[in-house]
């Protein structure tokens, strides 16, 4: 783990490497909403909890557990879009600004980002559970009649909640709605078309915005079928006030 918040730190330019070029930056995925498609943006502002925005939501079903792909594979088809201009550095929301969320055979559903819901308590993730904002009865009707079960969007809360990552790997850090860390990291070796044999130019960058699947990512292996989570790790810049306005920028040297 130490050795992954190293490779974190170097990318944002706090690295002690040889100052030899090894990698660059081939993209910044972020997943606002918990498990379902991801949105590939040329930079992303540091957290505390990772990048802004990332996993600040999540389904829940009538149980307050949290849903993911694992058990609703159709997750896949929702696409998130938030404003371009949410990735810059100094940019707040207004009440005219929106989460928009899409999915075949659905109206578009858009969520405001700076009006503040009422709180529901028992959602839990894995071994977490709090409080979290709730998107309310629209948002429910939305992705409930999407999955044809009872769900609920929510919204971490991060004025009353604190969700910290496992002390035994990353002791002093917190994420909020991710598996267990604040950033995944993944090489990308060039993915071979079987066809013809050439590097895919895409691969494995468009399916990771759907789902981290070796199905792609690693055809040749005997656990193709498995889904491909790469490195978790934790971002020292995040706990000081010098990592406060660090940008991860595609492209950046790593």
């Amino acid at each position: 783990m130490e050795r992954a918040a190293s490779v974190i730190s170097s990318l944002l330019g706090g690295g002690g490497g040889s100052g030899a070029q090894a990698a660059t930056v081939k993209s910044v995925l972020v997943y606002p909403i918990k498990s379902c498609r991801g949105i590939s943006v040329p930079q992303a502002p540091i957290t505390a909890t990772g990048f802004r925005w990332d996993r600040q939501w999540m389904l829940v079903n009538s149980k307050g557990r949290a849903c993911t792909q694992r058990v609703e594979p159709k997750l896949a088809l929702v696409e998130v879009q938030m404003p371009p201009e949410a990735f810059a550095e100094d940019w707040h929301p207004t009440p005219d600004d929106h989460m928009v969320i899409r999915a075949p055979g659905m109206e578009p559903l858009k969520v405001p980002l700076s009006v503040e819901c009422a709180t529901i308590s028992d959602v839990s993730v894995w071994e977490w559970t709090g409080a979290a904002y709730d998107e309310g009865a629209e948002a429910a009707e939305w992705f409930s009649t999407f999955l044809g079960c009872p769900t609920r969007l929510v919204r971490f809360n991060e004025d009353s909640e604190t969700r910290l990552t496992d002390p035994d790997y990353a002791r002093g850090y917190k994420t909020m709605f991710s598996d267990g860390f604040p950033y995944l990291i993944v090489s990308q070796v060039p993915t071979i078309n079987q066809d013809t044999g050439i590097p895919s130019p895409t691969e494995p960058t468009e399916t990771l915005q759907t789902y981290r699947s070796g199905e792609v990512l690693l055809r040749s292996h005997k656990n193709k079928r498995q889904v491909y989570f790469g490195q978790n790790a934790v971002c020292k810049e995040s706990l000081s006030a010098n990592g406060e306005g660090r940008i991860v920028k595609v492209g950046d040297p790593v």
